[in-house]
Order: structure tokens, then sequence, then C-alpha cells
């Protein structure tokens, strides 16, 4: 992956209330293991490119990529490795 190309794969993240309870996972029953982020990413991008820039940009290890289109773009919802804290990275890009 060429050096800045993360920012053209990821576009930003995609902040909601809903989103923010992925973050812990305390609120919902179906996320209750958490430490996931979601972003808005360029629509021909695929699972491996999502997960290369994140891993790149961030310096974390991603678990696994779920990717859905809706009207607004493509989401990528991104779940961190045991042992790295979505908190921690939403921290570092201003989400709390």
């Amino acid at each position: 992956m060429v050096k800045g190309s993360e920012f053209e794969i990821l576009l930003h993240p995609y902040v909601t209330e809903k989103t923010m309870t992925g973050i812990d996972g305390t609120a919902r029953q179906d996320l209750k293991d958490g430490n996931r982020l979601e972003f808005l990413v360029k629509r021909s991008a695929t699972k491996k490119e999502i997960k290369e820039a994140f891993e790149s940009l961030f310096e974390v290890k991603v678990e696994k990529v779920n990717t859905k289109i809706r009207k607004d773009g493509k989401h990528a919802v991104i779940k961190l490795k045991e042992g790295y804290s979505a908190k921690d990275v939403g921290d570092r890009i201003g989400v709390f």
C-alpha cells in the first residue's frame, strides 16, 4: 500500500450514539464484546484494503472487518484484536 493512500480508503469515523456503544459494548446485547469502530470508507475499497489501511494508520491489529452499503456511503465496522483498545483509537482521533 502506498503511504498516504490510507486517507483515500478511510474517509472519516462514523459517530452516532449506536456506534459509541460498539466501542465498549455495554449498552447492546449483540455487541457485548465491544472493541469496534465504524468508518465511512471509499465505496470501491475491499475488506482487505480497509484492514491494511486501518492497521497502518492507527498501528493496531484488526480481527475482523464488516461492511455495509447505505445511502450515505459504504460503512466499515472494524473489530480490533484482543489487546488493542477501540477507546484508545477513539481518543486519538477525537471521537470522545
